[in-house]
């Protein structure tokens, strides 16, 4: 008999599969996710920071990101110029529309993910020392459609162009007219498109900047008005879709069709110009005809 007894070790329950902790993982699958972003123009994976870098633009392709309207500001105009306007106007359900969700609902929504009340923001600003007015739609609240507030902040920025005589600058981004408006949508382009013949009848520069992308209604009234018309690389511009277009006319589109490229080449807009140098030709031309 043995004075000491080993203590057998406590036998764990076989399992045939690892434990994975789900929440770890996806974390980690989120983490890993946000370190990468796909060029929609080259399909190329790139390293986020590097594109960020670059002022969101695809260093292999120069492809534009679609950016937030802060990012546009801080781009655009002169450190700490930027005075917003019409903070305070906000889209009303007045046709209780419902799809997959009610609009209000979905309002509600966009507002806490975006922090902003629609798809326009409005101010003053300075390019170079010289006074402007802008209006920028915002793609990421329920990608730039235009509704009634925003047909009424571009109209009020317009207005205020005319009566103080300064340059107004457009920036699109949008898909177009906001469905779940319905007529009171498709009004404001005739409305705007009114504004912009006054602010045009006193002499005052009226410029519009396209970006990716700018379809439907908005390219069909304030984006083409301007007196001059700029579009970021690759940016893709038009009415309807292209799939659409070539459904209804029964033939194959050419290459690059409704893109800012080939809108240059058929004489559709003034010039294309990286986002780079987009600040110092808009103080060029302001320069000119300010």
């Amino acid at each position: 008999m043995s004075l000491f007894k080993k203590k057998e070790k406590e036998k764990k329950p076989f399992k045939p599969y690892k434990e994975i902790d789900i929440e770890r993982e996806v974390k980690k699958a989120e983490k890993e996710e946000s370190l990468w972003v796909k060029c929609k123009s080259c399909q190329e994976l790139l390293y986020r920071k590097e594109v960020e870098r670059n002022h969101h633009v695809c260093p292999k392709c120069l492809y534009h990101f679609t950016i937030t309207v802060e990012n546009r500001i801080d781009l655009t105009f002169d450190q700490g110029s930027f005075v917003e306007y019409y903070e305070g106007v906000e889209p009303i359900d007045f046709l209780k529309f419902k799809d997959t969700k009610p609009y209000k609902t979905r309002l509600v929504e966009t507002k806490e993910s975006t922090k902003r009340n629609d798809a326009m923001v409005c101010g003053s600003a300075s390019i170079g020392g010289i006074d402007v007015l802008a209006a920028i739609f915002n793609f990421n609240f329920m990608g730039g459609s235009l509704g009634s507030v925003v047909g009424e902040k571009i109209t009020r920025i317009l207005e205020e162009g005319t009566r103080k005589k300064v340059p107004v600058i457009l920036f699109c981004s949008s898909g177009g007219a906001r469905m779940q408006e319905g007529i009171m949508s498709l009004m404001q382009m005739s409305k705007v498109s009114g504004a912009i013949y006054n602010l045009k009848s006193q002499g005052v520069p009226y410029i519009t900047v396209l970006t990716d992308p700018t379809m439907g209604g908005v390219t069909a009234s304030m984006g083409m008005l301007g007196d001059i018309i700029i579009a970021e690389p690759k940016a893709m511009i038009g009415f309807a879709g292209a799939r659409v277009i070539k459904g209804t006319i029964k033939a194959e589109l050419p290459p690059g069709f409704q893109r800012a490229e080939y809108l240059l080449e058929h004489g559709m807009i003034d010039m294309i110009s990286s986002r780079k140098e987009l600040k110092q030709k808009l103080h060029t031309i302001l320069s000119l005809i300010a």
